[in-house]
């Protein structure tokens, strides 16, 4: 999805929404704009029910979708809380000033690499950007070496990515953050004569496990996810994490954010705490959604490289630019 949509996609996705009815939430209860996993989302609103007696009721879509609709709805929309998978749909809104602070005690639970300074929504969850590769074609000795080697004219036709994904897009808002305009639009460029693009990360997976290509770039939960399933679409799959602050190595922050126009806003405050304390965080490691735990303390699935070893490069997640991205995606012929 594009984070930020034309006024004729925000438009349609704003329609969808009335054409469905209004969001009604129970007596007593919360309204979720969800755009995280439907599974790990309604995993937490099951443990936040049961220990709270508070009613939620979700809705599910995607982050460039309800942060647009959200922008669109202004003061009039319906609901209490947004959960992203990536930040810049949070930037989006919080830049909209639709947010209303989050409470001191929430942000108190999550490390201040993984929220906003201004305080107006928090991290949840986080993912690691990975380069997938057969290892019936690739040995390690063969692999890029960074994100930006993907670029080099050798590799023109081995590699797959999903660039109309929310996922891809925000990987691009961290290269364009830490190398610059010229630099990522050159990549761009060069990703456009290189790549074969696919729809959705599960699918250049797929694409790379069956050798169509020789490698891919998605994010880790993918492959761990198949894993434990079946593994068939993963069987022929290895991991490289490029480390070394690499914009490759880039962890893309998922954010949680209660709306200011809540009409519950103490029930909203209390789901965004508990996904963010030990309740919700030890989601994240008994789960299977095999994202990363993000609370202070929080461990993670222990299936997964630590948050620790990925050297992942420092961005601000409060300032990557979204509609720079899908302008630079779409002058290079990406979008």
């Amino acid at each position: 999805m594009k984070y930020a949509l034309s006024a004729l996609a925000g438009a349609t996705a704003l329609a969808i929404s009335l054409i469905a009815g209004p969001a009604m939430a129970q007596d007593g209860g919360i309204i979720v704009y969800n755009a995280q996993h439907e599974s790990l989302t309604n995993a937490w609103v099951e443990g936040f029910t049961k220990e709270t007696g508070i009613k939620v009721t979700v809705r599910h879509g995607g982050d460039s979708d309800f942060s647009n609709q959200i922008v669109a709805e202004g003061a009039a929309s319906p609901a209490d809380v947004f959960l992203t998978e990536n930040s810049p749909a949070m930037v989006l809104v919080e830049s909209a000033g639709l947010f209303a602070p989050v409470d001191a005690d929430t942000q108190a639970q999550v490390p201040q690499e993984y929220q906003p300074a201004s305080g107006k929504w928090v991290g949840i969850a986080a993912r690691s950007t990975v380069f997938v590769y057969n290892k019936t074609k690739l040995t390690s000795e063969q692999l890029p070496k960074s994100l930006l080697d993907l670029a080099d004219p050798s590799w023109k036709g081995r590699w797959a990515a999903s660039p109309s994904g929310a996922d891809f897009q925000a990987i691009v808002s961290a290269l364009l953050q830490l190398k610059g305009e010229a630099a990522t639009a050159g990549w761009l460029k060069a990703m456009k004569g290189n790549f074969t693009a696919y729809k959705g990360n599960s699918t250049v997976m797929k694409a790379v496990n069956a050798g169509e290509v020789e490698g891919g770039v998605i994010y880790h939960y993918y492959y761990y996810g198949d894993q434990a399933k079946t593994g068939e679409n993963s069987k022929n799959i290895g991991l490289h994490y490029f480390k070394n602050q690499d914009p490759g190595a880039f962890v893309s922050v998922s954010g949680g954010g209660v709306l200011a126009s809540s009409k519950h806003p103490k029930e909203a405050q209390a789901f965004l705490k508990w996904v963010t304390g030990k309740g919700g965080q030890d989601v994240l490691k008994t789960g299977n959604s095999f994202e990363y735990a993000v609370g202070n303390g929080a461990d993670s699935n222990p299936a997964l490289v630590p948050l620790a070893d990925l050297q992942a490069p420092k961005v601000d997640a409060t300032t990557l630019n979204s509609k720079k991205v899908t302008d630079l995606m779409t002058a290079a012929g990406l979008l």
